[in-house]
């Protein structure tokens, strides 16, 4: 089944308010994946078109720390390397699995981290501008890109969690290295599901603008007392799209 025209517009707004929620709260792709299956896309290739707007929104985090001074480059591509060898493996299953199976799995996985978005567990401002113990990290983040190559909705507190528990790295160079981490990976991901044929083009084209727009909105307007009402209609909105998958999909 293709995405319909008509749907295009629904899809841009899905995409700029996940590129918003990311900015101020955090899961925003446990909005995109399921409205793109909800539309018509079977999981698969709703999963390797989400990737898209991986693409477009890390892209356009790298450039804001960047300009900011922020550029790890070193542990990036290092890091970024061993996710990628995981997020291989994890794709290739993504394009394999019972679609069933897989809506089941989105749907427990929305709410783990739908929790972990509430909760804003390991989102520790301080520590060094620094990483170590490497040693413990390349492997962690070989099992993140298995992960983030299956199914990548929350990868984001995975890595966040690793840098808080094995290098307790500031925030700020957590979050700079996460997103290149997060970039890298992807693209031997989307190759996956590119050469499985599970990607559909328009959709995730106008899916990736819509994020860029969300993301570049969150981080321009200030959202005064504004992170409590979106966390509420994300709560109300997760719960009721992994209900679905779970038990009608």
């Amino acid at each position: 089944m293709e995405i319909t025209p008509l749907a295009l517009p629904l899809i841009a707004f899905a995409g700029t308010a996940a590129g918003f929620i990311n900015v101020v709260a955090g899961g925003g792709s446990l909005i995109t994946l399921p409205t793109l299956i909800f539309l018509g896309l079977p999981p698969a290739m709703a999963n390797g078109t989400n990737r898209l707007a991986q693409l477009s929104q890390n892209s356009v985090a790298i450039y804001r720390f960047r300009r900011k001074g922020f550029f790890p480059l070193r542990a990036g591509l290092l890091l970024g390397a061993a996710a990628s060898g995981g997020a291989i493996i994890g794709s290739r299953v993504a394009v394999d699995i019972a679609p069933e199976l897989f809506n089941r799995i989105l749907a427990g996985v929305m709410v783990a981290v739908l929790v972990l978005t509430l909760t804003g567990a390991d989102r520790k401002p301080q520590g060094p501008h620094e990483i170590r113990n490497w040693g413990l990290l390349l492997p962690v983040f070989f099992v993140i890109g298995i992960y983030g190559g299956f199914i990548q909705a929350g990868v984001g507190f995975l890595i966040m969690a690793a840098f808080s528990r094995l290098s307790a790295t500031s925030l700020v160079l957590t979050n700079a290295t996460k997103v290149m981490v997060v970039l890298i990976y992807t693209f031997p991901a989307l190759a996956v599901f590119l050469l499985h044929g599970q990607v559909d083009w328009a959709a995730g084209a106008v899916l990736a603008a819509g994020n860029a727009t969300g993301a570049w909105l969150g981080a321009h307007f200030s959202v005064a007392r504004g992170d409590r009402w979106i966390k509420a209609v994300l709560t109300v909105t997760v719960l009721a799209m992994a209900v679905r998958l779970f038990f009608f999909a």
